[in-house]
């Protein structure tokens, strides 16, 4: 079953930064490749669900043009509008994820360390919304913790699964450490890098 608000609102009651985003450099490291994995130097409106305090958000700010993120917890949400002040091209929510969403399309979806909150149903739903809300070659980038963990619905390899099994959307980028698993997909087929500045024919 889809993990309650009541286990976000006592996880953020013993600690500001429970997962510690902002001190372990495993974040740090693993925030530096989500963003060197986008194959865009720059998006035009991008949605983060499940942004916590926002740390991964500020460096989506720098390469989006606007950012709409969104947590389930007020606590978290406070927090990262907070710090995310001085980002006037930043806008923080409080959503219910996926009964909840965004309104308008988006270019870039972020689903970082939130989908093996939810369960089954829940878990589809998301990505359809996700999907649904895609821009024509729009991009989605899932990153996910692989370890089990006993509290959680599902594993980020059983998430990842369920998402690169989406036929609506191309595989462009699939980084898996024993930690963690990254993929991005576009919604339909997206020139490489390479051969969007004529590096290859």
């Amino acid at each position: 079953m889809t993990l309650p608000p009541s286990y976000f609102a006592d996880m953020y009651a013993g600690a500001e930064d429970p997962w510690g985003f902002r001190s372990r450099w495993y974040e740090q490291r693993k925030r530096d490749v989500t963003l060197a994995a986008l194959t865009r130097p720059r998006y035009r409106r991008a949605f983060e669900p499940g942004c916590s305090i926002g740390v991964l958000t500020a460096a989506l700010a720098d390469r989006c043009d606007e950012v709409v993120a969104a947590d389930v917890d007020e606590g978290a949400v406070t927090t990262a509008r907070g710090s995310l002040a001085l980002h006037g091209n930043v806008r923080v929510e409080r959503l219910s994820l996926p009964h909840e969403w965004p309104d308008g399309m988006f270019d870039l979806v972020v689903i970082s360390e939130v989908a093996y909150y939810l369960g089954s149903p829940e878990l589809e739903q998301l990505l359809d919304r996700a999907v649904s809300s895609l821009a024509p070659g729009g991009t989605l980038l899932a990153c996910h913790w692989r370890h089990p963990v006993p509290d959680y619905p599902a594993t980020g390899d059983e998430v990842h699964g369920r998402l690169v099994a989406r036929p609506e959307l191309d595989q462009a980028v699939s980084h898996v450490e024993e930690d963690y698993r990254l993929d991005l997909l576009t919604l339909g087929s997206v020139p490489s890098p390479a051969r969007r500045e004529g590096l290859v024919a």
